[in-house]
């Protein structure tokens, strides 16, 4: 007899979650073939310094349009331990609100000093840190005058887990009408960037924006 798992929810979208959700119960996996599961071997992650420059498109290549901001920040289980060598995946749109990617229409202006894509790894205490460009907001369904507001993805790897999420800008006026900060409730702080300021002259300010996986009061995640 088939076991089924939950149901997964399907938000307050824009038809994007109807597609993709599954609208079935989700099948268990079968004791037989759990048991057979041999053990895991993680994968070793790498990435090189410079990668966390998002700025520019390589040491000593022209700085991309728009203000550079620092992004720093601590991933920690739900009792506060490091997660340490995970690798973190970054991307955002450039100040135009557009990203270098073939399926972006927007028609919003290209940076060619911009590819809006980085990575980095925790160090033992789970600290991590990039620098980049503070992205701008752009129109995602111009039908219904729907806005996303500035935000930068983040994709965190561990093992055989990823995790995708969000950071969001305080006082953005796009926010509240965000279908992923609805779907956040009260848990959206948790998901904005602390900004604080940073002396000289070589980014507008800082973020902090730390990471909690697991738990009662976890990061919100996008379901995968």
């Amino acid at each position: 007899m088939t076991k089924y798992g939950r149901t997964l929810e399907i938000g307050p979208t824009d038809l994007t979650s109807e597609k993709r959700t599954p609208r079935k119960p989700l099948n268990m996996i079968p004791d037989e073939a759990r048991a057979s599961f041999v053990p895991y071997a993680p994968y070793t992650f790498n990435a090189l310094p410079a990668e966390a420059d998002m700025t520019r498109l390589a040491p000593g290549r022209p700085q991309a349009d728009g203000e550079p901001i620092k992004i720093t920040g601590r991933i920690t289980d739900q009792y506060g331990r490091p997660i340490r060598r995970s690798l973190i995946e970054v991307w955002n749109a450039n100040k135009y609100g557009r990203y270098t990617h073939i399926e972006d229409f927007s028609g919003l202006k290209l940076d060619p000093n911009f590819l809006g894509i980085g990575r980095m790894l925790t160090d033992d205490d789970g600290n991590y840190e990039f620098w980049t460009i503070r992205p701008g907001e752009y129109l995602a369904f111009p039908d219904i005058s729907r806005w996303r507001p500035k935000h930068i993805h983040f994709s965190i790897r561990g093992g055989a887990s990823r995790l995708i999420t969000q950071m969001y800008f305080k006082d953005d006026p796009h926010n509240d009408r965000d279908p992923m900060r609805i779907l956040m409730g009260d848990n959206f702080d948790a998901n904005i960037g602390k900004e604080y300021e940073i002396e000289g002259d070589d980014f507008d300010c800082g973020y902090q924006f730390d990471i909690v996986i697991g738990g009662k009061n976890p990061t919100f995640f996008e379901d995968l």
